[in-house]
């Protein structure tokens, strides 16, 4: 693992705006001309029905997330952003080991009633299953990341549009905003 590479994981609950984020942070890097790749988790696990070896479907996200990665280096040098939940040092080591570089969080947060708004603007009323499932829990999942302390930094997008929230996140990382870079 070559320590001078690092992938920016936007870590949080579910309805934080991890992917709203995760997009804008995309554009951002693209009008400042920096080579990135994106990758949003949830889609390198969606598959059903798991394998009885891989019951939350872990194994198969993490070798999904090591091929595509592979593919997108042999593109050249890029920053690599990913967005999903980092709940335990597992999850942390598990990333960290499929990309083969050193994944540093930032965790998303925003207040309950701005959560629980998005993730009923996401479904519709046939997914109410879906929705009810995240909506119970939400919370708990936000508590035991609280508790479990992996990310560098917090960034709370209850009131800030997506672009902001992005562009926070990069100043973390870069010292500035990326386009101001000289």
């Amino acid at each position: 693992m070559n320590q001078t590479d690092f992938a920016i994981f936007l870590n949080g609950s579910y309805g934080v705006g991890k992917t709203s984020t995760l997009g804008h942070v995309g554009d951002l890097l693209a009008e400042a001309s920096m080579p990135f790749s994106l990758m949003d988790v949830d889609w390198f696990h969606r598959s059903w029905p798991p394998g009885e070896h891989d019951p939350n479907n872990t194994i198969t996200e993490a070798a999904n997330m090591a091929l595509v990665w592979q593919n997108y280096r042999r593109s050249g040098p890029r920053q690599l952003v990913v967005s999903g939940v980092l709940a335990t040092s597992q999850d942390l080591e598990r990333y960290e080991a499929a990309l083969d570089m050193r994944v540093r969080p930032v965790r998303l947060i925003a207040d309950e009633s701005v959560m629980q708004s998005r993730l009923h603007s996401r479904y519709t009323p046939e997914q109410e299953p879906a929705l009810s499932w995240h909506l119970d829990r939400y919370r708990d999942l936000s508590l035991k990341m609280e508790q479990t302390n992996l990310d560098e930094a917090t960034i709370d997008t209850s009131t800030a549009e997506p672009r902001d929230a992005a562009a926070h996140v990069l100043r973390h990382f870069f010292g500035q905003d990326i386009n101001d870079r000289s």
